[in-house]
């Protein structure tokens, strides 16, 4: 969101979207994969339109304030809380570590390094979050991420340390 060359047409894409997951499944146009996908969900689809809010909250004058950054979690935050949901789990936990991945995700992807160590500063603690198993590329996705920016903004598949956290966390998170 933040390369888009045409902000205006970034946003066009994203109340298209928000339209959709407002409307009832039944209406939404066939050949979109993503929707196709999403239809199973139902009426709890429309939880999505948080995702679809935080993402437009990257398209403000840059430098971005920390309230866009945390709409930008918090909406990605919103969106797993839905899926918890759906997979019948408490939403509180992997809430709140959808949050730090969001900021830490946003945190590796910033050009502007006044933004950057803002995003960075919102992360928080480090404390460990249990989720449940079905929850656990969550952990990883969030694991890797959160070292990633630990080790100064490296790739977060960078090296055999990824693969020996992404194997750690999805084995023994919990």
């Amino acid at each position: 969101m933040r390369s888009a060359r045409e902000p205006m047409l970034a946003q066009i894409r994203l109340a298209w979207w928000r339209d959709r997951l407002g409307e009832e499944p039944s209406l939404w146009p066939q050949g979109e994969p993503l929707l196709a996908r999403l239809r199973s969900w139902g009426d709890t689809a429309r939880d999505l339109v948080a995702l679809v809010d935080g993402w437009e909250a990257l398209l403000g004058e840059p430098p971005l304030a920390s309230a866009s950054l945390l709409a930008f979690a918090d909406g990605r935050a919103a969106a797993i809380g839905a899926l918890a949901r759906r997979l019948e789990v408490a939403a509180e936990a992997p809430q709140t570590l959808a949050r730090r991945w969001a900021l830490a995700d946003l945190t590796l992807h910033l050009s502007d390094v006044a933004e950057r160590s803002a995003a960075q500063a919102l992360i928080g603690s480090n404390a460990r979050v249990r989720i449940e198993r079905s929850l656990r590329p969550l952990a990883v996705l969030a694991g890797l991420n959160l070292r990633a920016v630990q080790r100064g903004g490296v790739d977060p598949l960078d090296g055999p340390g990824a693969l020996l956290t992404a194997i750690r966390l999805g084995m023994f998170s919990r």
